[in-house]
C-alpha cells in the first residue's frame, strides 16, 4: 500500500509544480524584461534571459528620472506600514474583547460588527468622501491611514484564535492580580502570534496593492501612493515598456520580502487554525 501513495503522491507533487510554474511565468517574463533594452523586449520567441542587459539605465530612470517614483514609493511605505502596525492593534484588542471579556450583548454587538463587513466598500465611498472633505482629512495621508485601520475581517480573523486559548489561561493570570491588559499583551497576544503575524501580511498586502481608496482621496501629486504612481508613469511612459516593468518590478519587491520573512509565521497560523479546539 505505501508504493502506490508514494507513486501518487509524486505525481501530483509534479502536476503541481508544473502548475506553479505557469503561475510565475507572467513573474518571470516582467522580471526579463526590466533588463531588456527596449528593442527586445517583445522578441519571439521569447528571451527569458536578455542578451543585451540594460538594467542599470531601466532602474535609474524609474527612480532618478523626471518622474519622483522614490518619493510615491516612501508614500506607500509610510502609509502601509502605519495602517498595519495600527490596524493589528485595533483588531487584536477588539477581537480580544469579544472573545475574552464577558459583558452585556457582546454577542449581539459582535454580530453587528460583522454585519457591517456585508456592505460593500464603494456602496460608502460617497459618505467618506463627503465626511472627509468636512473633517479636513480629504487629500491626506492620515485619511488614508485611517480608512485602512479599523477592519472587520481582521477583528473576526482574530477572534477565532483567541476563542481558541483555554480560559484556564486567563483565569490563572486573574488570580496573580493580572488585569485584562496584562493578560492581553503578556498572555493571549504571545500565545496567538502567528495568527496575528499572518493577519499583519495580510493587512500589508491589501493596504500596499489599495488603488482604490487612494484614487478616491488623494488629489495632490506629491501625495500619490506607488499605485497611483504606477498608472501615472506607465500613461507617460508610453510605450516604453522596459520602463513599465521595472516599475512593476520596484513596486512588488516589498510584497516579496514580507512575505519571504513572515511566510513561517503564514504557515504556523493555519496550521493553527486548523487544529484550533
Amino acid at each position: 500500500m505505501r508504493e502506490p501513495l508514494s507513486l501518487r503522491k509524486t505525481i501530483v507533487t509534479i502536476i503541481m509544480f508544473a502548475v506553479s510554474l505557469l503561475f510565475l511565468l507572467p513573474f518571470f517574463w516582467m522580471l526579463s524584461a526590466s533588463f531588456k533594452v527596449e528593442s527586445d523586449v517583445f522578441n519571439f520567441p521569447i528571451e527569458w534571459i536578455p542578451k543585451h542587459w540594460n538594467a542599470l539605465a531601466n532602474y535609474k530612470e524609474v527612480w532618478f528620472g523626471k518622474y519622483p517614483f522614490y518619493l510615491y514609493y516612501w508614500n506607500s511605505i509610510k502609509i502601509t506600514v502605519v495602517t498595519t502596525l495600527v490596524s493589528v492593534t485595533v483588531s487584536a484588542l477588539a477581537a480580544y474583547g469579544f472573545s475574552k471579556v464577558q459583558f452585556a450583548a457582546s454577542k449581539w454587538l459582535f454580530l453587528i460588527v460583522l454585519t457591517t463587513y456585508m456592505v460593500p466598500s464603494q456602496a460608502v465611498l460617497v459618505p467618506q468622501f463627503i465626511l472627509y472633505r468636512y473633517i479636513g482629512l480629504f487629500d491626506n495621508h492620515i485619511g488614508l491611514i485611517i480608512i485602512g485601520s479599523f477592519s472587520v475581517l481582521g477583528t473576526f480573523m482574530l477572534r477565532q484564535f483567541f476563542m481558541g486559548l483555554h480560559n484556564d489561561f486567563i483565569e490563572s493570570a486573574k488570580i496573580d492580580g493580572a488585569g485584562h491588559w496584562k493578560i492581553f499583551w503578556f498572555i493571549a497576544m504571545p500565545l496567538v502570534r502567528p495568527a496575528v503575524a499572518t493577519y499583519a501580511i495580510l493587512r500589508f498586502i491589501w493596504t500596499w496593492n489599495d488603488y482604490q481608496n487612494g484614487l478616491i482621496f488623494l488629489r495632490t501629486d506629491k501625495l500619490f501612493t506607488i499605485q497611483l504612481a504606477m498608472q501615472k508613469f506607465t500613461s507617460l511612459s508610453g510605450e516604453f515598456y522596459s520602463l513599465i516593468m521595472a516599475g512593476a518590478v520596484s513596486a512588488i519587491l516589498p510584497l516579496l520580502i514580507i512575505f519571504i520573512i513572515g511566510q513561517k509565521n503564514v504557515i504556523e497560523g493555519i496550521a493553527m487554525g486548523g487544529v484550533k479546539g
